[in-house]
C-alpha cells in the first residue's frame, strides 16, 4: 500500500509520552569478559550443581560428573537389571554379526570388530549419559577410514602398517572428542546441519552397499575407489567372474532380513524378530556352508577367528610413523562425523523418555571409549541408530544394557570364535546392505524439499559428492555450502517494510501483514540480524534503495514527500565499528536530501557501542525512541506542527 493511504489513523502517541531508551551502566572489561566467555563456553552453566557445596560434596558431585554411574548406580534395581539383561543380549545378537561385518568393511581383521564391541561399551558404561546408546562401530566410519587410510597404504599389501595406522586413527579421533569436550567447544559438531548429515548419511549408506556387491557376486579383486562410476566398472568389466552360487545366497538372505525388518516395523512388538534376523542368518549360512561344503564352490568365508580377549595395542601406536599426519587427519574426520552421529541418536532418545543429555559430558565419554579403545586393539566406535533402536525398542532402563552386550560379546571372544569359521561372507555383505538401507532417508529430503529448498541443495550436494566423487569429498562440499548459507545469513541479512496494524499500535511487515497500511511521510525498516562489517555495506545500499524506491513510488502517486526514516532496532542484537560507521554514513546521506533517522527500540548492547562512539550525541538522543510506535507518533507531531530544524537547515544548504 502506498505511503499516503488515506485510510490511515494515527495511533494517539504524543511526544509527550515517549519513554527515554536507558544505555545500560557501564560494566569493567573483565567482567564484561567473564559474561561472554560463560555464554560462549557454559551456556548450559555445568558448575551451578557445585555452588555452596562442602569440599567433600564438590569432589563427589564431580566424580559423578564424569562418571554418571557412580550417580545412578546406587539406585539401581533388580527390575531395571531384568529389563537391561534383556536388552543387552537383544543387541549383542546383533551386535556380533554387524561387529565382524563392519571390520570387513573397513578392510581389518574381523576380530576387531568384536574387540570394538567389548572394551569400548564397558567404557561409555560408565562415563555415557545415555540410557539407551548401544555403543559399537558404525558403517560410516568403516567407510571412512577404508576410503581415507587406503589412499595411503593399501590393506592387502601391507596389512600390520595398515591395522597400526587404523588404532592411530581412531586413538586422535579419541583425542579429538575428549578436547572438544573439556574445552567446551560443542558448537564445533553443530556445522555439521541436519541437512548436511542425512545427505551424507545417504550417499555413505549407499556407496557401503555398492561396495558389497564384492561379496555378493564373490569377486576376489575390486576396486579400491568408492565413487558409483568405478564400482560399476569394476562390477561389470568381470561378468565372467560372478559366481552365481554367491549371489542367489546373498539375494536370499538380503530378502530374509528385509522381510523381518518390514515385520518388525509394521509390529513394533515384535522388534526382536528383526534384531535377531543377522546373527540368525550367520547360524543359517555358517550350517548351509559347513552341510554343502559350499566353499569349494566358490563361496567365501571368514575362515579361522582368534581365541582370547583384546590383546593390548599401545605399543603399537606408531607415533613415529611417516603417515602421522595422514592419521591425525583421519581421526579428526572420522572423530567429527562419530560425535554428529552418536549425540544426534542419543539425543533422539533421550527426547522419547523426557530427560537430559549433556553434549560436552557425551564427548567426553566418546573420546575416553575410543583411546581405551585404540589402547586395546579396537578401531572408532560410537553409538550407531540401528543398534540403539533394538535396545531402546527392547525396553533398556540404563547403561548396563552395554555391560550385558560387553559380556556376550567376552563370552563369544572366549569360547564361540571357531564358530564362525563357515560364515560366508556373502551373508556379511548382505547384513551390512539390510543395514545401509535404513540410512538413505526418502522422507528426510522430500521434508527437506519442502520446507527449505537450500537445505535440500546441501543435502543433495553431500549425497552427490559421497556418491559421485568420495567420502571426503561430499563431507567438504556439504560443509562448504551449509557455511556458505551462514555467511549470507550474516551478510545479506533481510530487511522489511513495516506498516500499522488496523486498530492498534502493532507493526509489522507489509509482506506477511498486507492489511497492514503505510505510514504517510515516513518510512519504517526492520532489520532482522545484527549488524557487523560483513554485512554493513550491504545494509547502507538497501537502505538507500529503500529509500530511492519509496520516494519514485510517491512522485508516481503524486503523494506527500518522505520526510522520516524509522530503523527497527529490535532483531540487532549487536553492532560493531563498522556498523556504527554505516548509521553514520546513512545519517548524513539523508540529510542531504532532506530526511531524518530515527531509531527504535535499540537493545542494550547496541545502546551501549553507540554512546561509547558519540553517534547518540550526532543523531540526538530524542530522535531514539522505545517502541515503533512511539517513533510514528513523534514522526507525526513533528509533522503536522512544524518542519524539524535540522532538516530545514540542511534543505538550505542544499
Amino acid at each position: 500500500m502506498s505511503m499516503g493511504n488515506g485510510d490511515y489513523k494515527y495511533p494517539a502517541t504524543g511526544v509527550e509520552c515517549a519513554h527515554r531508551v536507558a544505555v545500560p551502566p557501564p560494566q569493567p572489561f573483565t567482567k564484561s569478559l567473564k559474561t561472554s566467555l560463560k555464554e560462549t563456553f557454559f551456556p548450559d552453566d555445568p558448575l551451578r550443581q557445585f555452588k555452596n557445596q562442602p569440599a567433600s560434596r564438590k569432589f563427589i558431585l564431580g566424580l559423578q560428573y564424569f562418571f554418571p554411574i557412580l550417580e545412578w548406580g546406587p539406585r539401581y534395581s533388580f527390575q531395571f537389571l531384568k529389563a537391561d539383561l534383556i536388552s543387552g543380549i537383544t543387541i549383542a545378537s546383533l551386535a556380533i554379526p554387524q561387529g565382524i561385518s563392519y571390520a570387513k568393511l573397513a578392510n581389518l581383521p574381523p576380530i576387531l570388530g568384536l574387540y570394538s564391541s567389548f572394551v569400548p561399551p564397558l567404557v561409555y558404561a560408565m562415563m555415557g549419559s545415555s540410557r539407551d546408546l548401544a555403543v559399537g562401530t558404525v558403517a560410516v566410519g568403516s567407510l571412512l577410514i577404508a576410503s581415507m587410510l587406503g589412499n595411503e597404504v593399501k590393506a592387502n599389501e601391507h596389512p600390520q602398517t595398515y591395522l597400526h595406522l587404523a588404532f592411530l586413527a581412531t586413538f586422535f579421533a579419541g583425542v579429538f572428542q575428549v578436547s572438544l569436550g573439556l574445552l567446551r567447544l560443542g558448537f564445533v559438531v553443530d556445522f555439521l546441519s541436519h541437512a548436511t548429515i542425512v545427505g551424507f548419511m545417504g550417499g555413505a549408506a549407499t556407496v557401503v552397499c555398492l561396495q558389497q556387491l564384492k561379496g555378493i557376486l564373490g569377486l576376489d579383486h575390486f576396486t579400491h575407489g568408492t565413487d558409483i562410476v568405478s564400482v560399476m566398472r569394476s562390477v561389470f568389466t568381470q561378468t565372467h567372474q560372478w559366481r552365481w552360487e554367491s549371489g542367489v545366497l546373498g539375494c536370499c538372505f538380503l530378502f530374509f532380513l528385509m522381510l523381518t525388518k518390514y515385520f518388525s516395523k509394521r509390529r513394533p512388538k515384535f522388534f526382536w524378530v528383526s534384531a535377531m534376523a543377522p546373527l540368525s542368518s550367520v547360524i543359517l549360512g555358517s550350517l548351509l556352508v559347513y552341510l554343502t561344503h559350499a566353499e569349494r564352490h566358490g563361496v567365501q568365508v571368514i575362515g579361522n577367528l582368534k581365541k582370547g580377549l583384546n590383546p593390548p595395542s599401545l605399543s603399537d601406536l606408531p607415533f613415529g610413523s611417516p603417515y602421522l599426519s595422514t592419521a591425525i587427519k583421519i581421526g579428526i574426520i572420522i572423530g567429527i562425523i562419530a560425535l554428529a552421529e552418536g549425540i544426534a541418536v542419543g539425543r533422539s532418545f533421550a527426547m522419547f523418555k523426557n530427560y537430559h543429555i549433556d553434549g560436552n559430558k557425551e564427548m567426553i565419554a566418546f573420546g575416553m571409549m575410543n583411546i581405551a579403545g585404540s589402547c586395546t586393539s579396537c578401531y572408532l566406535t560410537t553409538g550407531p541408530f540401528s543398534r540403539s533402536a533394538v535396545n531402546f525398542n527392547a525396553g533398556c532402563k540404563t547403561a548396563v544394557s552395554n555391560i550385558v552386550m560387553a559380556m556376550a560379546v567376552m563370552i563369544t571372544l572366549l569360547f564361540l570364535t571357531p564358530l564362525f569359521h563357515y560364515t560366508p561372507l556373502v551373508v556379511l555383505s548382505s547384513i551390512i546392505i539390510a543395514a545401509m538401507l535404513g540410512l538413505i532417508d526418502y522422507d528426510a529430503a522430500i521434508h527437506l524439499w519442502k520446507v527449505d529448498k537450500f537445505d535440500f541443495v546441501v543435502c543433495i550436494a553431500a549425497y552427490i559428492g559421497v556418491v559421485f566423487g568420495s567420502v571426503e569429498i561430499g563431507l567438504v562440499l556439504a560443509v562448504a555450502i551449509s557455511l556458505l548459507r551462514m555467511v549470507l545469513f550474516v551478510a545479506r541479512p533481510r530487511t522489511t517494510v513495516l506498516g500499522n496494524i488496523p486498530n492498534s499500535k502493532i507493526y509489522r511487515s507489509v509482506d506477511q501483514y498486507p492489511a497492514a497500511s503505510t505510514v504517510p511521510g515516513v518510512l519504517i525498516l526492520e532489520i532482522d540480524a545484527p549488524i557487523y562489517f560483513a554485512n554493513a555495506g550491504y545494509l547502507r545500499e538497501r537502505i538507500s534503495r529503500w529509500i530511492d524506491e519509496e520516494e519514485d513510488k510517491l512522485k508516481a502517486a503524486g503523494e506527500s514527500s518522505l520526510q522520516y526514516v524509522i530503523l527497527d532496532m529490535g532483531a540487532v542484537g549487536n553492532i560493531d565499528t563498522s556498523g556504527i560507521s554505516m548509521l553514520e554514513e546513512v545519517k548524513k546521506s539523508m540529510e542531504r536530501s532532506g530526511l531524518k533517522l530515527v531509531l527504535a527500540n535499540p537493545g542494550g548492547e547496541v545502546m551501549k557501542k553507540m554512546n561509547k562512539s558519540k553517534f547518540i550525541e550526532v543523531l540526538g538522543q530524542e530522535w531514539i525512541y522505545l517502541t515503533v510506535g512511539e517513533a510514528v507518533g513523534a514522526c507525526n507531531f513533528m509533522l503536522h506542527t512544524c518542519k524539524p530544524k535540522a532538516m530545514t537547515d540542511d534543505s538550505s544548504m542544499v
